[in-house]
């Protein structure tokens, strides 16, 4: 009868005809297959967007300034390390990944630079290959010149107090001084252009200098040459610093064998430049009186070389005292100031008449002279 369904219970479940599955299950599972799908669709999709656009870098240009220091010796690893700790660039790896597209970030050298902040990577490796960027001190020493004007134009240059350089080059012997210089500086500081970081200390600038002159010095084969001469390495720097005052660089090797023919005569040098470097004087023109006044440098008065170097010497006017030309003369003298014409003769009348030639032309040049 129909009254029988009346009485059924409608939330029982209706047995399932036999060799069917229940529907639910598979589908819970297939939606956690998919889910699972799409995660690890995303993650690899995300690596894959990463892979074909490079690393984390910044648009650039930049903006804004930092001065990033580098260290010798450090890695490319490294300095993008320091970069993107600085905020320069945005990853190390996109600094690696630039630098090596650029075979030139080899040579970045150690040093200060300043750059901007939110660099592109391959802009930031530009950047510290220019030299533009390159923060440091400049300093010009020429051929001939002082301990005491050397000390005064790193004193201008870099902003350190004149005491920290007058006491690194009191304690010269230990920054590398030559046995043979007896703690002198004087002829050691070797004349080139110097490029000091920042926070270089005087004794430091005081010491790249002295180990310039040792490099050239080595170049030359210094010690072993001056051997074979028969002089000590202390003389031909001497004899040296005789050269960059007295002559022209062209004149260099006459007026060294000058120095030696006077030596084996032997008579007084007469140099003035050795007299002014006594008396702490740079005059073109002595007068009789102070030609007179006894130093240990005067050489118109004491026979052989002046006891120090006068000044520092180039490594033109080392070789020359090395090398000296070959001739007989022993008188000298420049007639043109301008020109540096430089006559040479064994004659001393022929001396005086070109004496008279130097005179006339600084009559005609006031002011160059005296």
């Amino acid at each position: 009868m129909n009254n029988i369904d009346l009485f059924s219970n409608s939330s029982s479940p209706t047995p399932e005809p036999s060799g069917r599955r229940s529907q639910k299950k598979p589908f819970a599972k297939s939606l956690l297959i998919l889910i699972a799908t799409v995660a690890i669709v995303g993650l690899l999709g995300s690596k894959v967007i990463t892979q074909l656009s490079g690393p984390p870098d910044f648009p650039g240009p930049g903006n804004g300034s930092v001065q990033v220091q580098i260290a010798p010796g450090e890695t490319l690893a490294q300095i993008g390390n320091i970069l993107k700790a600085l905020g320069v660039v945005k990853s190390v790896d996109g600094f690696i990944a630039a630098a090596n597209d650029n075979p030139d970030s080899a040579t970045i050298s150690p040093g200060a630079y300043n750059v901007f902040l939110e660099m592109k990577s391959s802009d930031a490796i530009l950047a510290l290959l220019d030299p533009v960027n390159r923060v440091v001190t400049k300093v010009v020493i020429p051929e001939g010149k002082r301990v005491s004007w050397t000390i005064n134009e790193l004193v201008t240059k870099s902003g350190l107090p004149l005491v920290d350089f007058e006491a690194a080059v009191a304690n010269a012997n230990k920054l590398g001084l030559p046995d043979y210089a007896g703690g002198n500086p004087e002829g050691f500081l070797f004349p080139a252009t110097y490029e000091f970081a920042p926070g270089t200390s005087a004794e430091q600038m005081i010491s790249d200098m002295i180990a310039r002159f040792n490099t050239e010095a080595t170049k030359i084969d210094l010690v072993a040459r001056a051997q074979q001469m028969g002089r000590t390495p202390y003389e031909i720097v001497t004899i040296a610093s005789l050269l960059e005052v007295e002559g022209h660089p062209r004149d260099f090797s006459k007026v060294a064998r000058v120095v030696y023919n006077r030596l084996a005569e032997p008579m007084p040098l007469q140099f003035d430049s050795s007299v002014n470097y006594g008396l702490g004087k740079t005059d073109v023109i002595l007068t009789t009186e102070l030609l007179n006044k006894d130093t240990p440098y005067n050489v118109y008065l004491r026979p052989g070389l002046p006891p120090t170097p006068i000044d520092a010497p180039g490594t033109a006017a080392l070789e020359a005292a090395l090398n000296p030309a070959a001739g007989d003369w022993l008188f000298f003298i420049t007639v043109d100031l301008n020109t540096q014409e430089t006559k040479f003769t064994r004659s001393y009348d022929e001396f005086l008449v070109w004496k008279e030639d130097f005179l006339a032309f600084c009559d005609a040049n006031a002011g160059v002279c005296y």
